[in-house]
């Protein structure tokens, strides 16, 4: 029987749509007075055959098991229209209501799998951004940067010569960027014409994404550029042979960091003087450098890896680091002889010596031991010490030589390599390294390392200060826009294109404009004062530019900057009616209701959705021209075999049908008006319908599926681990404390008190597993047990 009850977890829509006079009849049948049936007989006379004894699949028959996560009466309704396959008269009423209660329990529902092989706490390596990360601040811990300098912009001296001589300094200022053509005058107010100047612009530079940049310096001068390397350039433009006057180089940088950076430029003799600063960011085109991304004061350099390393899994929706390659392999020991090597390069500075002091080996052998502990996330053991330090020291030829042994030594350990989660023993530093991966992907920093050391780290008081000052770090931000990239798909949006015939204006500027409004509309949204998870999907405003305003239609004057606009206030709804997410969901001239439902119901509603049991091309519009796009995919998606997984995925693509493939608002498509009706079946069995993208919106902001699908998928990014790792209640608390915090991101954070503190006196409780399951590894003692699980972010 149940052919069709892995529609439960299916994609392109494997999920079963009922409608309202099935839903009656059901009510009419389930209830027969003084009988109460056997499921489980039932499945073992009409189901077992085709799905196994115990749901696992039948060769030749139904080979998948049965998983999913449908509700008992989404299982009863399915069972009841069409099970037994070809005979679905055989089990309907209360038969199909007590076999679909049997198979939840048993085997099909995510409590039963996890009766069935509890979640672990996995043992996990470091995947490859938490490497990159730990490896910057590893380094950078031997050089604090202090705090990020606040005014935007550069800092700017000017020369009344070519050689920078302080004794001829003009001015000095804030620059919002680089961008200057001075023609045959002076960059000096009270100048007419100079023949010869000079200025140095300096400061902070904001990666808003982790990759490859591309630094551009246009001038028919002479210029030096160095970005995080204060003593190569890496542009050299300060003796120039032949016109060019475009000058560039790459360089790759991590989100959530600033760079040091300098820009030296002078003119002598030249008729003209003009001098920009531009780059190509991940993602976007090129443009001079924005004022957002530039910070007037000195920074200090962080050390990036170049090292490539193999894509972590993430087929669970987050990465991951539990599986371990020769690939992965390999690449940890390249990494390794890169930072030896870098290491080696700024010895002098990081260990605060020089080639010729007296001091030098022991000050060498300092650091060693430092790096190593910090690198291990806890104080060395005598034994760590002999082996990583004292015996490299003994053996190598020199101070020098040992370090870099050591260097390598140290980051290829498991100590270093995998993360202290699951181990025995669950102390100080185990709680200050969980706090730092969980919010920045990296290790303890001094402030967070210092508590550890002291026993301030006990009690809820002493968690939640940490907590609250290290959710202000640009890491924590710059992790938490990562999440939401994941969790809108925008990080799949390898390349969107349109058809330039219909949207000739639609090109990679537009592209670009508007994905940096995306991103300032989720830093708006979550990290303002009104930060708070209906605003996601609420908020009026989205931020426009000059390009955009023109292309959708509003007006926001001459102002070059991003601004907050109002794009069909009446129409659009948050982040569901943003024209990235609706271009990136659509085709290159054609909507896609099915891609966009998925969407929902993957990412949005937590629903499980597996492959299509077949590849099927889209239909193409020539073969019905004069069909509408929602009657195309009613169309395509009519056949049996579709129809049970696409009424809901459909049904929650439609709303979005008033907006077209570059997500302008439209009211006709084919001469017909837009309809943009919806509807959704619960997990609770409850049809909830609605009439475009404002009515879809205020649906999902008060779904409990909605609500706990972004909770449970923020935890899993953050943590890296399940959260039915924690518990089969862990789930529901979760959700639970989102709530009482009136769903404000800030007030996650707020119940690590309950999952990390309290072992003050008043909080003592005795030695324990994880949510008292005796399969889950020991966390340590007191109350560090079952509500460890949800530590969540600002």
């Amino acid at each position: 029987m149940l052919t069709c009850a892995h529609a439960a977890s299916a994609p392109h829509g494997r999920s079963i749509g009922i409608c309202v006079p099935a839903l009656a009849l059901l009510c009419t049948l389930f209830v027969t007075p003084g009988l109460a049936l056997d499921g489980a007989a039932i499945y073992r006379q009409k189901c077992a055959s085709c799905h196994g004894a115990e749901g696992e699949g039948v060769a030749d028959a139904y080979e998948q098991p049965l998983i999913g996560d449908r509700s008992v009466q989404e299982l009863a309704r399915m069972i009841h229209e069409t099970m037994p396959e070809g005979e679905p008269e055989q089990c309907v009423g209360a038969e199909a209501e007590a076999v679909a209660a049997y198979i939840h329990e048993t085997f099909y529902s995510e409590i039963a799998q996890y009766r069935k092989q509890p979640a672990r706490l996995e043992f996990a390596r470091l995947t490859v951004r938490q490497y990159e990360q730990t490896v910057a601040d590893l380094i950078g811990s031997f050089n604090p940067l202090g705090d990020w300098p606040v005014e935007p912009g550069l800092q700017v001296s000017c020369y009344d010569s070519r050689n920078f001589d302080r004794k001829g300094l003009a001015y000095e200022r804030t620059d919002p960027t680089v961008d200057f053509d001075y023609g045959e005058g002076s960059p000096d107010p009270k100048k007419d014409k100079e023949e010869e100047f000079s200025l140095r612009w300096e400061g902070g530079l904001i990666a808003p994404e982790t990759g490859i940049y591309t630094f551009i310096v246009e001038t028919e001068n002479g210029a030096r550029l160095w970005v995080n390397d204060t003593e190569r350039p890496l542009i050299d433009a300060a003796v120039r042979s032949g016109p060019e006057t475009r000058f560039t180089g790459e360089l790759r940088l991590l989100a959530g960091r600033i760079y040091p950076l300098k820009l030296e430029y002078f003119k002598f003799k030249e008729k003209t003087a003009s001098i920009r600063l531009k780059w190509i960011a991940p993602h976007h085109v090129e443009e001079v450098v924005p004022q957002r991304q530039l910070r007037a004061g000195r920074v200090g350099e962080t050390f990036v890896l170049k090292t490539q390393f193999p894509p972590d899994d993430r087929s669970t929706g987050f990465e991951r680091g539990t599986s371990v390659s020769p690939e992965w392999n390999d690449a940890t020991t390249m990494a390794a002889i890169e930072v030896a090597g870098y290491v080696e390069d700024r010895i002098v500075r990081l260990a605060k010596t020089r080639p010729d002091a007296d001091d030098r080996p022991a000050k060498l052998k300092t650091f060693c031991e430092l790096f190593a502990e910090r690198a291990f996330r806890k104080p060395l053991s005598d034994a760590e010490r002999e082996l990583y330090v004292e015996r490299q020291f003994n053996d190598a030829t020199d101070a020098d030589t040992a370090v870099k042994r050591v260097v390598l030594l140290v980051l290829k350990s498991p100590r270093f390599l995998y993360r202290e989660i699951g181990w025995p023993e669950f102390g100080a530093f185990e709680v200050a390294s969980w706090l730092s991966y969980t919010l920045w992907d990296s290790i303890p920093d001094k402030p967070l390392w210092d508590a550890a050391r002291q026993g301030r780290l006990k009690t809820r008081e002493q968690i939640r200060s940490q907590v609250d000052r290290m959710v202000g770090d640009p890491r924590t931000r710059a992790k938490v826009r990562e999440f939401f990239l994941q969790w809108l798909k925008v990080d799949r949006f390898d390349e969107i294109a349109k058809d330039t015939s219909l949207f000739p204006e639609f090109d990679d500027a537009m592209i670009a404009d508007l994905r940096t409004s995306l991103d300032l509309f989720i830093e708006q949204t979550v990290w303002s004062e009104r930060s708070d998870f209906r605003q996601l999907f609420l908020a009026n405003d989205i931020p426009v530019n000059r390009r955009m305003a023109a292309f959708y239609g509003v007006d926001i004057g001459d102002d070059p900057q991003f601004a907050p606009v109002s794009l069909e206030p009446d129409r659009r709804s948050g982040v569901l009616s943003h024209p990235y997410l609706l271009a990136g969901f659509a085709y290159d001239d054609i909507t896609s209701p099915i891609h966009r439902g998925v969407f929902l119901a993957r990412n949005v509603l937590g629903r499980v959705l597996n492959p299509p049991p077949i590849a099927v091309a889209p239909l193409a519009p020539e073969v019905h021209p004069d069909l509408t796009t929602r009657e195309r995919v009613i169309v395509q998606t009519s056949p049996a075999m579709c129809v049970k997984c696409h009424n809901m995925i459909n049904s929650l693509g439609f709303p979005l049908e008033e907006f077209d493939a570059v997500g302008r608002f439209r009211e006709i498509e084919k001469g017909q008006p837009i309809d943009a009706t919806g509807s959704y079946v619960t997990r609770d069995g409850e049809e909830v319908r609605f009439t475009g993208v404002r009515e879809l919106a205020s649906f999902l902001v008060d779904s409990p599926e909605a609500q706990s699908a972004f909770a449970e998928k923020l935890f899993q990014y953050l943590t890296k681990q399940p959260v039915r790792a924690f518990g089969t209640d862990s789930r529901d608390e979760l959700c639970k404390t989102f709530e009482a915090g009136d769903f404000q991101y800030s007030r996650l954070d707020r119940r690590v008190d309950d999952r990390l503190g309290g072992t003050g006196a008043d909080n003592a409780v005795p030695a324990g597993r994880v949510s008292g399951d005796p399969t889950a590894p020991r966390l340590g003692d007191r109350s560090r047990r079952r509500k460890f699980g949800s530590i969540l972010i600002d």
